[in-house]
């Protein structure tokens, strides 16, 4: 796979039960778009089930989490020329059927990135638990703050990106619990992010590490980064600086 338009980017953990099912229901979305399943140290299946649906598979030879995850996953599109980029996590949360809501602003220029929010409908719909619930309001309000634009959900990994999007990711990611200060990151190089409301499934397999005192260590820890991100000088990505 190189050089195509579009790739889906699948980081996945243990995840044999549930891969399988997201790289098909990709390719039943758009069966034009490429798929490469980052597997980040796995002691199951995921990789072997992911290469035998179809998917490009890069092993990592350890946990790197999430951050190192994803940001292989961008390096292997900028490395392969892709134009645009998806992102959807291996537990089978994100459904391949929203993905138009995110591309379309994407593909016709008015934005970089667009996130899928859960919270933009209105309608109460997702319900995470109150322990998640403290945290993505908190946060949603920090962010839009520092950054002077309403942001509602902070922790989605469902995106699309273009070829700025995908250089941007593929040189700085976070690490650690990323998906908050890559919104950041993300203002700080000018790039054009906005949401679009989707629906998310409950997960299937498997359950979220995300406890309450976790919940709590990742709120004064992303906190503490949000606001040292925020005078972290950058360079702007050179496209960006021209356009």
């Amino acid at each position: 796979m190189s050089g195509g338009s579009v790739i889906a980017i699948v980081p996945a953990h243990n995840e044999e039960a549930a891969i399988g099912g997201v790289v098909d229901a990709i390719r039943a979305y758009d069966a034009s778009f490429d798929v490469v399943v980052i597997d980040d140290g796995s002691v199951d299946a995921t990789a072997a089930v992911a290469a035998a649906h179809g998917a490009a598979v890069v092993r990592l030879p350890f946990n790197l989490g999430i951050g190192g995850a994803v940001q292989t996953g961008f390096k292997y599109a900028l490395a392969n020329g892709y134009q645009f980029a998806v992102r959807l996590d291996g537990d089978g949360q994100h459904d391949p059927a929203e993905l138009g809501k995110l591309l379309r602003p994407v593909r016709d220029g008015e934005a970089d990135i667009v996130t899928g929010s859960r919270f933009l409908r209105g309608d109460g719909d997702y319900r995470p638990p109150f322990s998640r619930r403290i945290g993505i309001t908190w946060f949603a309000k920090v962010v839009s703050l520092l950054t002077r634009q309403r942001v509602t959900d902070t922790t989605s990994g469902f995106q699309a990106l273009n070829h700025l999007g995908i250089a941007l990711f593929a040189g700085d990611y976070p690490s650690d619990y990323p998906e908050v200060e890559a919104i950041v990151l993300v203002f700080k190089h000018r790039l054009r992010l906005a949401e679009a409301p989707v629906l998310m499934r409950e997960r299937e397999h498997g359950e979220s590490s995300i406890t309450f005192l976790r919940s709590v260590y990742y709120m004064l820890k992303v906190t503490l980064a949000l606001l040292v991100a925020m005078v972290r000088k950058y360079a702007v990505p050179e496209e960006a600086a021209h356009a």
